[in-house]
């Protein structure tokens, strides 16, 4: 049975991970990233930056981001009662973590202008529960609000980027949202991105996609080979770091597909900075972590 005092300390430690520590997968494509900029460059100089703070944050507890950003959580688990555990969990780590100072008050009621100062507000955090067996899995995001608002939806066909309804066309829908963004989304950025799907769905299946390890390869060989695509001719538009030039402009991208109604062809662009912030855990039945997935 979920112990409430081991889950929240579960939650919490998983909450303080992502928000100071780089996955390691991200901090190896960065690696790479400087060894293909050239020396002395200013691209080369930004990327060596971006490791330094990563580096500084793990060693000394501090936020990856100044940038709370915005909180998403899944959870898979066996639906039931830890569904509720799992919810007050994440509500109370988010407020003891604000209060702790190392996540900023980011939550403001659109209504009255007001900051919440605990980061809960209305829908906030957004938590999202899908049905498994097994043991409970919890994935955890803080996406930064400048990436967020570069993330963006496309409807095919789009005449004004002779996209058609094919793979081609989303093709061009995702590299005008890389050229749309320039440094605004703090690249080299990251992209999750969902072909079809409706409105709404569209947007968390293309966040969720953010969660896909940079090493790991898609199961589809169409999307994987459209992802190298996608990821090269991004890298040679010259954005690049913080969009101050260079070869890196994207360190990767997940492309994943959702049924769409046939009346509806939607592309869905989820951009994420460098500061990828995520991290999961599986527990066993106390509540405890039992391992880092």
């Amino acid at each position: 049975m979920i112990n409430q005092t081991h889950l929240l300390n579960s939650v919490t430690e998983l909450m303080e991970k992502a928000c100071t520590m780089l996955p390691d997968d991200v901090h190896a494509a960065l690696s790479r990233a400087v060894q293909r900029e050239s020396e002395s460059s200013v691209a080369r100089g930004a990327l060596e930056t971006i490791l330094q703070s990563a580096r500084l944050s793990r060693d000394r507890g501090l936020p990856i981001c100044q940038d709370t950003g915005v909180p998403l959580v899944v959870v898979r688990t066996v639906p039931g009662p830890t569904m509720f555990a799992v919810e007050s969990a994440v509500i109370e780590a988010l407020r003891r973590l604000t209060k702790k100072g190392l996540l900023r008050q980011n939550c403001v009621d659109p209504v009255t202008g007001r900051n919440t100062g605990d980061n809960i507000g209305e829908n906030v955090p957004q938590i999202h529960f899908l049905p498994a067996r097994g043991a409970t899995s919890i994935g955890m995001m803080f996406k930064g609000g400048g990436s967020e608002n570069m993330s963006t939806q496309y409807a095919l066909p789009h005449a004004g980027l002779g996209a058609d309804r094919d793979l081609d066309g989303v093709r061009k829908c995702v590299l005008d949202a890389v050229f749309q963004a320039q440094g605004k989304g703090c690249p080299p950025g990251i992209l999750g991105v969902c072909i079809g799907g409706d409105r709404a769905s569209g947007h968390l299946i293309a966040k969720e996609a953010l969660f896909c390890r940079l090493d790991e390869t898609n199961p589809s060989p169409v999307l994987a080979a459209l992802e190298e695509a996608v990821v090269e001719q991004a890298n040679s538009l010259g954005i690049g770091p913080m969009g101050l030039g260079g070869s890196t402009t994207l360190l990767g991208a997940r492309f994943t597909a959702a049924g769409r109604h046939p009346a509806c062809y939607f592309v869905t662009v989820s951009y994420s900075c460098w500061a990828t912030r995520r991290a999961c855990i599986e527990l066993d039945e106390e509540g405890r972590i039992s391992r880092w997935l």
